[in-house]
């Protein structure tokens, strides 16, 4: 019994760590049935380097628990030539038809015109990288494509000045 106890414990510990801070997460891909840019290309996680990303996982039920964050750094106007924000939407996460919410997806897209959008229709990053499911989680990728924050659910005010000194660090 123990030694299955400890076969579970290792496994669960090694999927728990899918991402970590410091290190760049297994690539993964979303295309076809698994989802897709806005545009309906595909959309891969090892473009996530050359810049500092910021990639919001959204259950679109919890869309606005991040909004006060994604509006303080909509009012930074940081250089897109080395930020870009990318909002990744878990749309299995929610009951609301998918042409509902892609629909609101473009009105999210005008609202912040230089964030990408990418549609998760399978929750790929829910299994890959162990994201928390149903929730709003942020992840920031210096230039090296390395995680160098993680937050699964609302960053409260406080946090907010410390994640964009984060980001302006490593700018």
């Amino acid at each position: 019994m123990k030694k299955v106890l400890s076969i579970v414990a290792l496994l669960l510990s090694s999927h728990l760590l899918a991402v970590e801070l410091g290190k760049v997460p297994s690539t993964v891909i979303l295309d076809g049935k698994n989802g897709s840019k806005l545009d309906g290309s595909a959309w891969k996680s090892s473009m996530l380097k050359g810049k500092v990303y910021i990639l919001f996982y959204v259950d679109p039920d919890k869309r606005d628990v991040n909004n006060a964050l994604a509006d303080a750094l909509k009012a930074k106007n940081f250089d897109r030539k080395k930020y870009t924000p990318v909002a990744v939407i878990n749309l299995a996460a929610s009951w609301l038809p998918n042409a509902i919410l892609e629909a609101k997806l473009k009105e999210k897209q005008k609202k912040f015109p230089d964030t990408l959008y990418v549609k998760d229709k399978k929750k790929v990053l829910v299994k890959e990288w162990n994201l928390a499911d149903d929730n709003s989680d942020i992840l920031i990728f210096d230039k090296k494509g390395k995680v160098i924050y993680q937050k699964f659910g609302k960053v409260s005010d406080t946090e907010i000045p410390q994640v964009i000194a984060l980001i302006q660090k490593h700018l």
